[in-house]
């Protein structure tokens, strides 16, 4: 028989471990913090959807739905999709539940998510996102929460040098609709020097044009009409109360009339937080009100607002040096006879919300050396003098720590 090979990672998915994880999971510990300040509520979504639930929400021309979707029939026939994100299972699960009772309803949720697309730097097949939403608000209000959490989350992350919030409106429905018109016969006018993806873009999403990298498209882009020029007084007012609104927060922003969200149910605002530490992938953080969404996958006409972040660029970003991560003792048994205690002391230091760990195995001479080179803030070591366990702190702390363990071994001590 020959050697059994094992199987590798596919393309595009990663494991997460060491330092990797621990900056994961101060993100997302990060973001549940921060979303109960807030008091989103938390939701858990399937991992899988019925692929009609994306296709509706995200347009059978996108390049989401006809190239980077999996999809696959299970043994029912049924066609099946891996959630491309959040949005749209959250608003199948807000009319099939039920959920219009609790609105306007303050949704926050994270997880695995799954696109085929050409793996990159903070990009991935599978990858994850951090996910808040407001269903069933229609105010300006409900975009300032939003953007002032995602401000605060941030700040909390230590990303801020070199982070920018960009803002644009799309207007309301008749805004856009008259900017949409305006667009196409610019862009038709010049249809022969646009990229092909232009040319393509302008049939079926010429809003998208805006933002094409091209640099063919860049001249004709620049002179495109901004949307200011087709403004109902309404939406207009609405965009006025959302600046304001990030005024008062103390949340900065610069205008970007370019920045566009392509499909036709996204209303007035449209956002995104860019960095300029990522390369051409400088998006952390985006959203904007999709407040056509719901009716697209047959539900009344309901307002909405949300955003989503990547935590794996996130986690590249973020600035743990202020952070108290890692163990907060390490406790090497270098006595057998001294098990007991250690265990003893192990599971009081626990239970006061210490974190620790032991070394017990192994030679006991070895021990205390091997404790020493974890990444531990406090190493307490166990002896025996023949009638007792003797701990005792080796290694220095912060006091309020040092403090702490040293009131538990006490503790232990006269046991």
């Amino acid at each position: 028989m020959g050697k059994i090979t094992t199987p590798g990672a596919i393309r595009g998915t990663q494991d997460i471990f060491g330092e990797d994880q621990e900056r994961f999971g101060h993100v997302v510990e990060t973001f549940e913090r921060v979303r109960r300040l807030y008091n989103f509520r938390r939701a858990e979504m399937p991992v899988f959807e019925a692929t009609a639930v994306f296709a509706r929400s995200l347009g059978e021309t996108t390049d989401v739905v006809s190239k980077e979707m999996y999809s696959f029939e299970d043994r029912s026939g049924d066609s099946l999709t891996l959630r491309p994100e959040f949005t749209a299972g959250l608003a199948r699960a807000y009319l099939t539940n039920g959920w219009q009772q609790y609105a306007p309803l303050k949704l926050a949720t994270h997880g695995p998510l799954f696109r085929y697309e050409r793996p990159q730097k903070g990009r991935y097949r599978q990858f994850h996102q951090i996910d808040a939403e407001i269903i069933g608000a229609g105010d300006p209000q409900a975009d300032v929460e939003l953007l002032v959490m995602a401000d605060h989350i941030l700040r909390e992350l230590g990303i801020t040098d070199g982070v920018t919030l960009q803002l644009n409106t799309l207007g309301d429905a008749a805004s856009r609709d008259a900017w949409r018109a305006a667009l196409i016969q610019h862009f038709h006018a010049h249809r022969g020097d646009l990229s092909q993806d232009s040319q393509d873009r302008l049939e079926r999403n010429p809003l998208r044009i805006l933002d094409s990298k091209e640099a063919q498209d860049r001249p004709i882009a620049d002179a495109a009409p901004d949307i200011d020029a087709f403004l109902t007084d309404e939406a207009a007012a609405f965009f006025d109360k959302v600046t304001s609104g990030l005024d008062a927060a103390g949340v900065a922003w610069t205008r970007n009339a370019r920045l566009v969200r392509g499909l036709d149910y996204y209303r007035h605002t449209a956002f995104e937080f860019v960095t300029d530490r990522l390369g051409a992938q400088g998006t952390v953080l985006g959203g904007g009100r999709y407040d056509g969404l719901i009716e697209n996958l047959g539900g009344p006409a309901t307002p909405a607002v949300g955003w989503a972040a990547g935590i794996e660029r996130l986690a590249m970003l973020c600035d743990l040096s202020d952070q108290s991560l890692g163990l907060d003792v390490i406790i090497a048994v270098e006595d057998d006879r001294a098990l007991p205690a250690a265990t003893k002391a192990q599971a009081m230091l626990r239970h006061a919300g210490i974190s620790s760990d032991m070394i017990a195995s192994g030679s006991p001479r070895k021990r205390y050396d091997k404790a020493a080179k974890t990444n531990a803030k406090l190493l307490v070591s166990f002896q025996h003098d023949g009638e007792q366990a003797k701990p005792n702190i080796r290694s220095a702390a912060e006091s309020e720590l040092r403090d702490e363990v040293a009131a538990v071994l006490k503790i232990i001590s006269t046991v």
